[in-house]
């Protein structure tokens, strides 16, 4: 997918500003590379404990906060769409911790442009090729592992039941649940990557990989190990052209393949009022 002469344009250009940069500040402390893995630090355990909302509800009752606890509690717990809520309250974690905190240590403390860290739409579309391949290769993965128990029990994260429409609620949630891909990719490919790579140079792309790799812990084998590959491809490519474009797009596609493959699987679609009055 990646040709010799391209890999070695990018692995030499991302090689050389990193010597140059090691070279122009040998005796400084790097503090950009040092608060950019604190704050991934902090988010990535932020996400864990937070993306918990019975957590933060716990937290609220130990310091006092009953009201405002019994008030998320009723929300996010016996409210008639509470399983939307938890999802949108999940994914709002996510956004924040992913997106929000680093693009405001980017603007605000770096002084940097967000277009330095994968949002720069100029020439996204050039990989188009390479997204229409990739998903040419996973749709019909997906659509094979989307049979497998471990599979089925995840997704879609959104349980649709039995005579349920899926408009509104499934259609909200994955709107949001495309937000929280591009927080993803921002975060991944963006913050870490492009905010380390003077330090690390070409392998900042590794560096990257292994926390990317960990927050699929707990999905399915097939999963994480394709965590790996794709962590590796979407963060050489972000590294060539500082756009993160085509990675949002291959993300939001490849979740929805996967979550209509789990309820074709379910037989969701047997029923003739699924979508409901739009």
């Amino acid at each position: 997918m990646i040709n010799k002469k391209l890999f070695s344009f990018v692995f030499l250009r991302s090689e050389t500003n990193s010597l140059r940069s090691l070279q122009e500040n040998i005796s400084k402390l790097d503090v950009k590379v040092v608060l950019v893995c604190l704050i991934v630090a902090f988010s990535l355990t932020c996400t864990r404990y937070l993306g918990d909302a019975q957590f933060l509800i716990s937290i609220l009752y130990d310091v006092k906060l009953t009201g405002l606890a019994q008030a998320m509690s009723h929300i996010l717990q016996q409210h008639t769409n509470a399983q939307l809520h938890q999802l949108i309250y999940w994914a709002s974690v996510i956004i924040f911790f992913y997106f929000v905190l680093p693009a405001g240590i980017i603007l605000f403390v770096f002084k940097e442009s967000l277009t330095e860290y994968g949002l720069r739409l100029k020439n996204a579309g050039k990989g188009y090729l390479l997204y229409l391949g990739m998903l040419t290769v996973m749709v019909p993965l997906v659509f094979y592992f989307s049979g497998s128990e471990s599979f089925l029990d995840r997704y879609p994260y959104y349980t649709v039941v039995r005579n349920e429409s899926l408009f509104p609620n499934f259609f909200i949630w994955e709107v949001v649940y495309f937000l929280q891909f591009l927080a993803l990719e921002f975060f991944f490919r963006g913050f870490i990557l492009h905010g380390t790579k003077q330090r690390f140079g070409f392998y900042a792309i590794f560096v990257m990989v292994i926390p990317y790799c960990m927050i699929h812990f707990g999905k399915p084998m097939p999963e994480t190990i394709a965590a790996i590959i794709a962590g590796v491809v979407l963060g050489f490519l972000s590294l060539k052209s500082k756009s993160i474009w085509l990675g949002v797009m291959i993300h939001c596609s490849i979740a929805l393949t996967m979550d209509l493959c789990a309820l074709y699987r379910k037989g969701i679609f047997q029923d003739s009022d699924i979508i409901g009055e739009l």
